[in-house]
């Protein structure tokens, strides 16, 4: 018998994470490696369990996440949207209260882009006297 996932794809700076979820004890599996693992800083692995703790479910299911692109931090909340989704896909009864925490909405914020004549996307060049 297959094993019925759900899944949840999320998106934040330039990360995006395909989240499955599955009935189970509760182990959280990032790109085949432990959530502590795989994240170092126990901010990144707060911010991915985030969902989980909101409704209570962190026990409930298994959860399973394939993520590419950007940082540390970029990847967990990539991975965090992906897991609501799921969740709230799972469990229609729960979705506002993730709504409510603001889990379900993506974070829009996306790096600038760099201008040309300056360093960056708004350092100006160095000024030289001599």
């Amino acid at each position: 018998m297959a094993i019925e996932y759900i899944w949840g794809t999320g998106r934040r700076k330039s990360a995006v994470a395909r989240v499955r979820i599955a009935p189970g004890d509760g182990k959280v599996v990032v790109n085949e490696r432990p959530l502590d693992q795989y994240f170092s800083n126990d901010q990144d692995r707060m911010l991915v369990m985030e969902p989980l703790k909101l409704v209570e479910r962190g026990d409930k299911y298994n959860v399973y996440a394939s993520v590419s692109g950007s940082g540390a931090t970029g990847q967990a909340g990539a991975i965090r949207h992906g897991l609501a989704r799921a969740l709230a896909k799972a469990e229609p009864a729960i979705e506002p209260v993730l709504r409510n925490n603001k889990v379900l909405t993506r974070d829009s914020r996306m790096k600038e882009r760099k201008k040309y004549g300056k360093r960056g996307a708004r350092r100006g060049q160095q000024y030289s006297k001599r």
